[in-house]
Parts: C-alpha cells; structure tokens; sequence
C-alpha cells in the first residue's frame, strides 16, 4: 500500500530504496515516541502537481521541532523542494506526503537530542475516512491536557492517545471517536477537526486542546469569505442537540460528513449542509480549478 520495489525516500540527505532504509533498534524516537511529523497533501492541478500550502505544513514542522528541542537542519525552502524531487522520482503528482523528524541514533536518555534524522515518503492515499458520512461517539478518552504536553506541535507521541480512542469507537460499532478536552468540552477527533452546524453558522473548538489543523484553518477562511459567521468557542456535547449537521477535516481525511454523535442524527444529510458546500469548494481549491484572494497563494509553487 505504502510503496512498492522501486519505491524512494528521502533519508538523511539522500535519496534511496525504501526496502534498504535503515533505523537503529536504540533508536530513542523508537522507544519514546519522540518525534515530530507533518501530513500533507500534493494534487494533480491544471499547472502541474501542486503540493497545497507547502510552506504553512513546513513551517508547522520547524515550530514542532524548536517546541520539542529537535534539531531540524533543512529550512522550510529546502523541504519544499526536497518534496518535489521526491514527487517526481516517484512518479506521482497526486500524492499523500510525510516527513518525519526523529531521534535515529542510539540513544536511552531522557536528553534532547543534539542531531536528528530526516525521512520524507510519499504515497497515493485515498481519503482517510472515507467518502460516506461518519457516525461518531463521544469517547471515554480525553485529549492531552495542554499543561502537560504542547499539543500546537504535531508530535508522534500524542497520536498514541488517537489510536487507543479510535480503536475503542470501532469495537463499539462505530466509524471514529469525538474526543473531550479535560473540563468536558468538544476538541476534535483522533485524526481530524470537528465542525457542526446550527442556524446557518459554524462552530468550531478554539486553540487549547486542539491541533488547529491547516485543512481547518482553511475551511474557517472559506466560510467566512462567503459570509458564514464561524464561532471558534468550547461547547459541551449538549451543544449539538438540534444542530443541522457536522463534519471533520484534516489533510488526510479532507472534508468529511458526520451523520450522528452518540447516534443522535443530525438534520440534514450532509449533501444539503453548509460543510458539504465547502468541501466542494475545497477540492476546487486545492485542485487549482479556483483562484485564491489571499497575499499568499494556497497552492504553494516549486521555485
């Protein structure tokens, strides 16, 4: 799924076989889940491949990295064209893009690291979740508490948290988790955002407990540019009784419906919602069938 005979990666400044890459079994990110990695997307537009909003992941991923004291010796210009040659080695232009930043050398202390290793692979990934509406239920799994880790950085470490919740929503029947922050409010889901709709507005958790993802970020500029009031508020599960609908987003997972939480049924079917017109709106987007009203493009461009 992930690659194939002749699949390449970017490994420590070279680019090789993924069959012949290599990482110690000391390997301190191994044993601690200290790591730090980014999801990103690369579409097939008119112009090319196009990989959607390079520089706010890598920026994002140099942030990780100073928040966690790993040492990152690319910059983000130098990861951005790294990710094309990758692209175009492998022969994809639509693609799922993961770079790691990781601890590789041997190494059982609790110290920082004074190095650190570089992977990047690419693979064609389907949507995440699907492409029918979720039935989510809210998990007896709280997010991390802000205090304890920065939960801004995409840290490996946190997505152990994500596993446990998604894997106990599955066993009960149901597509994903709906996780809670630690006073009881809605953060997010295991991988992805979470938005619900009532009278004509969205409503979103804010900064605290939550990844505020880039797909998220993107979707609140979309709304608000055709004139959705967006709240970003904490707002218990209570909230959601007579909502119209919801969905989730992520680079992964894109924009996806949400038919139920706890199997209370939304309103409407997600076609008919305010989400389901800004996931249209979103794949012309990162697709390169719209233009952008923005000072940066959406669409970062190899130099």
């Amino acid at each position: 799924m992930y690659f194939k005979e002749n699949t390449v990666a970017f490994v420590d400044g070279e680019f090789v076989q993924v069959d012949q890459a290599t990482c110690s079994v000391y390997a301190q990110s191994l044993h601690y889940g200290y790591a730090v990695f980014e999801g990103i997307r690369a579409y097939n537009t008119p112009q090319g491949s196009r990989i959607f909003k390079a520089r706010e992941h890598y920026e994002r991923l140099e942030y990780s990295c100073n928040t966690v004291g790993m040492p990152l010796p690319y910059s983000v210009e130098e990861l951005i064209q790294i990710s094309y040659q990758l692209l175009e080695k492998n022969g994809l232009s639509d693609a799922y893009i993961r770079p790691l930043v990781y601890a590789g050398t041997p190494n059982m202390s609790l110290k920082c690291p004074s190095s650190s290793n570089l992977l990047l692979a690419v693979w064609e990934w389907g949507k995440y979740l699907g492409d029918q509406s979720l039935r989510l239920t809210i998990s007896p799994y709280e997010r991390p508490n802000p205090r304890a880790v920065p939960i801004e950085a995409k840290i490996s470490g946190h997505y152990v948290n994500s596993i446990i919740a998604s894997t106990e929503a599955k066993g009960r029947g149901y597509d994903e988790a709906l996780l809670l922050d630690m006073n009881g409010y809605v953060a997010e889901g295991p991988g992805a955002n979470f938005f619900f709709e009532k009278n004509g507005e969205l409503f979103t958790a804010p900064a605290g407990s939550i990844l505020r993802g880039i797909t998220r970020n993107t979707i609140i500029d979309l709304a608000r540019e055709a004139g959705i009031t967006v709240h970003e508020k904490f707002f218990t599960p209570a909230a959601l009784q007579g909502a119209t609908g919801a969905f989730m987003t992520g680079t992964a997972a894109e924009v996806i419906g949400v038919s139920s939480v706890n199997d209370v049924v939304f309103e409407k079917p997600f076609q008919d919602t305010i989400g389901a017109q800004l996931a249209r709106r979103y794949q012309d987007l990162v697709t390169g069938q719209v233009g952008a009203r923005r000072t940066r493009p959406l669409v970062e461009r190899p130099a």
